[in-house]
Formats: structure tokens, sequence, C-alpha cells
């Protein structure tokens, strides 16, 4: 299973920032030391070129992310100060969730060991998020005339709003959204199925939720690709969750989640999406065990 990274890509943030950059390099070295992965499996992508960038966005928010002209306000919203490294690296990262989905199409299963970034919209960037990965890499998909259906299945507990609306007027990507109804975004966008969850759902009552959600994409409308995005900030010791599940119920969800694309025979592209724990550590070993099962699932097909 291909793994695409590019945690070597630095991002510089002020200090004290609070998205923690850090998890990415932390999970490639625990997957790395942990054993069952090759050296081989870990790949740098290319970053994703204009053209599949601007079927997600637009060209004048394209143009002023490249050139560095967003204005402060549009900074601020995205969290992130503009840098040449943060256009290299949301390239980067979009490019790793396009080359997840190619490899995935070819093996079964891929993953980009960061992504997520649902909040970008078509004009402008949220919540940490410049380009959007998912939709870059589902319209992609489809441009290249690899699938004509994809299923975004996004279990980061915040609502995929940049997602659902780049989206909405693409019958064949269904968009799934599992989140956290008081939680950020507190204006959500519309998807194809919006499950909105009550502060401190616990793992039962959240893998009662996902189980019929994900029957209703797989069976009924029958994806020939699952984007995945498996936040590990549904996690109790979440700073940003307002979620209680605990590392058993979401290990559980993701191989609800992959053992059910498996048993269907439908690629899956995972992305690793939001994790802002107390302690990295438990950040970095949630996104471990969505990698780590979705290795053993595929790997004995």
């Amino acid at each position: 299973m291909q793994l695409f990274y590019a945690d070597h890509f630095v991002l510089p943030l002020p200090p004290g920032h609070r998205f923690p950059m850090e998890k990415y390099s932390r999970l490639r070295e625990q997957l790395v030391a942990g054993g069952g992965f090759d050296p081989t499996d870990f790949c740098v992508p290319d970053g994703a070129d204009d053209t599949a960038l601007l079927r997600a966005h637009s060209a004048d928010y394209l143009q002023r992310v490249i050139t560095g002209e967003l204005s402060d306000a549009e900074q601020r919203r995205i969290g992130f100060p503009w840098t040449p490294e943060m256009v290299e690296r949301s390239r980067r990262s979009a490019g790793a969730t396009l080359a997840a989905c190619r490899s995935a199409l070819e093996h079964g299963c891929a993953a980009n060991m960061a992504g997520g970034t649902h909040h970008a919209h078509r004009d402008f960037g949220s919540g940490f998020c410049v380009f959007n990965d998912a939709a870059v890499a589902a319209l992609a998909m489809r441009a290249e005339g690899r699938v004509r259906r994809v299923a975004i299945i996004d279990c980061d507990v915040h609502q995929g709003d940049g997602t659902a609306a780049i989206l909405a007027n693409t019958p064949d990507v269904f968009t799934l959204s599992l989140h956290g109804d008081k939680n950020f975004p507190f204006r959500k966008t519309v998807s194809d199925r919006d499950i909105a969850l009550p502060d401190g759902t616990g793992d039962a009552d959240y893998l009662a939720a996902l189980a019929p959600a994900l029957d209703e994409v797989l069976t009924h409308f029958r994806p020939e690709l699952v984007i995945y995005l498996a936040g590990a900030d549904p996690h109790e010791g979440d700073r940003l969750g307002r979620l209680s599940l605990t590392f058993d119920g979401l290990a559980q969800r993701d191989a609800m989640v992959l053992r059910a694309c498996r048993d269907q025979r439908i690629p899956v592209a995972i992305a690793m999406a939001g994790g802002y724990g107390h302690d990295i550590n438990d950040t970095v070993a949630i996104h471990a065990t969505t990698l780590r099962t979705a290795a053993r699932l595929f790997r004995s097909t």
C-alpha cells in the first residue's frame, strides 16, 4: 500500500500556532519504526498543477494564492500566514491525494499522510485549508476518465463545507459528512448526506449513525472510488472535537469503512484530515491505526 507524504516541505508557523504540523512527520516516523511497511511504500507526491486545481477552485483565487495577494482577512480565515512554502505545501498535499487515488484504483487502497482539507471553498480558503484536496482529486479522476462515480466519506469531526459547496452541482460525486452539530463551521453547507451529532457522542451512537449512511453510499450510490477522510478529531481527547470516541471506537470506525469498501471491491484513497489532541501522541496513534488497519485489510485481498 502506497503512502504519500510531504511532511519535509516545512510550513513555517508562528510560535504557539494551533495547527499541529509536527504530527505528520511523527506519523511517518512511527510507521517506519513500528514495522509493517517497507521503505518503498513511502512516496513523495508531485504537487497538484494548475489544471487540477482549477477544476475545484476559481482562477482568481488560485492566482492570488500563488502570487501572495491574499488579503490579511483571507489569511486569517485560512489560519496560516502566506509564504511561498505555504503554496508549495498546499500543492503537494493536494497532489498526495491525487496520487493516492490513482494508486488506489490500481492496487485497491492508498493514502495521503496529510490532506483532508475540506474547508477550502472554490474561491476562498478556511480553517487551515488552502486547496480542497478531496474535491480536486474527485474531479481529476473523472476528468481523466478513470471513474465516473466518486464518494467522499468525511469522518472528520468538522463538516466538510467546502467539499459540499464545490461539488454541489456534480451529481456523480456523493458527499457524506459525519460531524459535530455544534462545531466549526458554524454555518454549514448542505452535503448529499449530513449526519450532525450532538456534543459528547460516544462510540456506540457514532457507529450506529455511520452504518446506515455507509450502506446508503456504497450500496445505493455504488461509487467506483471512495475518498475517505479519517479524522482523528472525534477522539475524546481532542482539543477541538467535542465528541467522545475512544481509541477503540475510532479503530472500529476505520475498520467499518475500509472493510465495507474492500468487501464491495471499491478502491479507497485515505486522507488523514483533522486531529488536535491535547497530547499529540494520541493524534499520531489514531492516524497510525487508520493506516495499519487499511494495510491489514487490503493486503489480505
